[in-house]
């Protein structure tokens, strides 16, 4: 990464329908265009999971649009940081990149009140990030 590229970050997680979608959300509302931002599931689910739809929702964060995403080799390379979230042996490794696993609750099958205090540690993982990476989170 040159000092003038601006830093793109890949989120995985399994389905892709939960923190990934919420970690990536998080970033693009934060970062702006100041980060490339991608997400992507080793196995995607078909739809993104409602309760998280809801939660980001009530942070005015609108994901209602989003559907899950295959994992590929080419958004990985393509990535500066590849943060995964329980996605194991299925996220390919290629030298030179910076990953992170985060250990974060999964919100399938939960309701909006668990997915809540998911939804508020990847804020505020998101705010680390950003400012490991240089970049001043939007208000």
């Amino acid at each position: 990464m040159t000092a003038s590229a601006i830093p793109s970050v890949l989120f995985v997680c399994v389905h892709n329908a939960g923190r990934s979608q919420m970690a990536a959300a998080f970033l693009s509302h934060l970062g702006g265009d100041r980060v490339e931002v991608r997400s992507a599931g080793s196995s995607p689910a078909d739809t993104v999971n409602q309760a998280v739809v809801a939660a980001m929702a009530e942070v005015g964060i609108d994901i209602s649009a989003e559907t899950p995403k295959v994992l590929t080799t080419e958004a990985v390379q393509a990535s500066d940081v590849v943060i995964t979230m329980g996605c194991g042996d299925a996220c390919p490794y290629f030298p030179g990149k910076r990953y992170l696993d985060w250990k974060l609750d999964d919100p399938a099958g939960q309701g909006v009140d668990a997915v809540r205090p998911i939804r508020d540690a990847i804020e505020q993982r998101i705010r680390g990030l950003l400012g490991e990476l240089g970049i001043e989170a939007r208000a």
